[in-house]
């Protein structure tokens, strides 16, 4: 009997570390150290950038099971910056995204794939311009640390990449002589609320 007693408990044990486990913890992102850059070829003369900020959202990370953590960010569409204000403007006018303030791109996860110790491919649904596809982002965990070593919280980092198809959001004005593909670099911090 005392060994049944033993295992029940050993049992009971391993089921509340596994549950204490099994929750992923919530990182807010850092909209200072938080940035989507692009680029697309223009006419086959340069490589145009430019970059999104004023992130928005939330990480749910699960360490010890990494495929069963979420991201959900958004950012506005008027935080576009390409170092020339007409090319700007112009992004924002009908022939593009026809941008009013408070329009959004937004980024909700649907599945990820854990690829390697520090590498996963996040599945999400991107909405932008008023249409929504899945799209896949190639991730990688720059670090992770029980204390930032400036706010002494625990802090994560990301980066991840992807291509996106400017006709498929209905922003393929020029296309395909300025490039269709938009090569897409995504770079994000996220810490413990406080």
């Amino acid at each position: 009997m005392r060994p049944t007693v033993f295992a029940t408990a050993a049992a009971l044990a391993l089921a509340a570390t596994t549950m204490a486990h099994a929750a992923p913890e919530t990182y807010e992102l850092d909209p200072s150290h938080s940035q989507v850059v692009f680029t697309y070829n223009h006419l086959g003369f340069s490589t145009t950038t430019g970059m999104f900020a004023g992130f928005e959202g939330e990480i749910r990370f699960d360490e010890e099971n990494p495929a069963n953590s979420s991201v959900d960010v958004s950012m506005p569409v008027m935080s576009m910056f390409t170092g020339w204000e007409k090319r700007e403007e112009h992004f924002m006018s009908d022939d593009f995204f026809g941008a009013e303030e408070g329009d959004m791109v937004t980024f909700t996860s649907t599945g990820i794939e854990v690829t390697g110790e520090k590498t996963a491919v996040i599945t999400g649904d991107l909405t932008m311009n008023g249409i929504t596809k899945s799209v896949d982002l190639d991730t990688v965990m720059n670090q992770k640390a029980d204390a930032h070593p400036m706010n002494n919280r625990p802090w994560v980092g990301f980066d991840a990449t992807t291509t996106l198809k400017r006709t498929d959001f209905e922003l393929g004005m020029f296309a395909p002589y300025v490039s269709d593909d938009v090569e897409v670099m995504i770079s994000i911090e996220a810490g413990k609320p406080e």
